[in-house]
Order: structure tokens, then C-alpha cells, then sequence
């Protein structure tokens, strides 16, 4: 009995030297909604198609104007700020409006790895200027839009997590092709 004792303490303290190894962290489960749309409520002068799993709220922060909108993604805990401008032909305005876009795109440099910029032509045949920024950036899509008279929409993706971006990944290109549709439904409602 006394062997059998010692044996199992000897066992016991063999077992605790055993050096620990965490394991990897896994990966996260995006369940990306089903693609549906609906357009956005007529109080806006801009419309276009958002996802019904889309909420819009009224931006929040302290420099918001009127019209400038959240479009939050609960699925995938991203949101799109949209920022419209009414230009009422002032074509300083609109040279101040797209350096500022411009601007706050490359405020990402020191993070990003690369920002492919790119023109993209919708089917009503309106010009979007679009942005993808590749690496650990807040924002990983930004698009300005315009008709050079009476509208100015720009707007940014952002995700409210710290997960890096390799793994968000697919979000990253379900939210790209989300506001690709966006700009492709876009239309502009009388000047306000």
C-alpha cells in the first residue's frame, strides 16, 4: 500500500513538470445576412438600396449635419458613415469636398499597406471614386460620389471590432460588395 502511495505521488509530480502550450486562438463565425434590400426612407435627399439587415440611425457624433447617416450592420458589427453635402453649384465647395475625401483617406497611410483607388461607373452613369485599403486599417472601404452640381455623398466602412483584418475578411468583401450596390442604386432627389 505504501509502494502504491509513493508510486502515485511520484506520478503526480511527474505529471505537474509538464510544460503548457496554449492553443491557438480559433477563428470567428460570421453568419453574413442572406442579400435583400430595400431603399432608404424618402427624408433624405439621396436614395439608394441598403440591406434589410441594415438599421439606419442619424449620425451621432458631434460635427453631424444634417442628413449625414449610420448605416449599421449587426450581423457583422460594421457600420458605413454616409456624409452628404449639398454643393448648390459652388464648384469651390466641391474641389474643398473631394480634397477632404482625399485627405481622410490617406490619414490611413501609415497603417496601410496599399489603397487601391479606383473609378467606378454605376448603370445610371453617375462616377464614384472608390478607395480599398489594404492592412490593419480602421477603414477598409471609402467611396466619394457626386453629380458636380447639387450633391455630394462620401462615405467609409468601418468595423466596431478588434479582430484583425485577415479575419475579417469575408466581411470585409460582403460589406465592399453591399456598398457597391449602394452606389449602383444611388439616385439624387430634387435640391433640398
Amino acid at each position: 500500500m505504501r509502494k502504491a502511495i509513493t508510486l502515485g505521488i511520484l506520478l503526480l509530480i511527474a505529471g505537474c513538470e509538464k510544460t503548457y502550450a496554449p492553443k491557438p486562438k480559433g477563428y470567428n463565425r460570421l453568419d453574413l445576412p442572406e442579400r435583400a434590400y430595400t431603399f432608404l426612407p424618402d427624408s433624405l435627399p439621396y436614395t439608394f438600396e441598403i440591406s434589410r439587415a441594415a438599421k439606419i440611425y442619424p449620425d451621432s457624433s458631434y460635427i453631424a449635419e444634417r442628413y449625414w447617416i449610420d448605416i449599421f450592420y449587426p450581423n457583422v458589427v460594421a457600420n458605413v458613415q454616409i456624409t452628404y453635402k449639398p454643393l448648390r453649384h459652388n464648384q469651390q465647395l466641391l474641389k474643398e469636398l473631394i480634397n477632404d475625401s482625399y485627405k481622410l483617406t490617406s490619414k490611413h497611410e501609415i497603417k496601410a499597406y496599399a489603397i487601391n483607388e479606383s473609378v467606378l461607373k454605376t448603370p445610371s452613369g453617375k462616377t464614384a471614386v472608390v478607395a480599398e485599403l489594404e492592412g490593419e486599417v480602421p477603414s477598409q472601404f471609402q467611396f466619394f460620389i457626386t453629380d458636380s452640381i447639387d450633391n455630394f455623398i462620401r462615405g467609409a466602412l468601418y468595423f466596431r471590432t478588434s479582430t484583425k483584418n485577415d479575419s475579417l475578411a469575408p466581411a470585409i468583401e460582403y460589406m465592399k460588395e453591399d456598398i457597391v450596390h449602394m452606389l449602383n442604386t444611388l439616385e439624387w432627389k430634387e435640391p433640398q
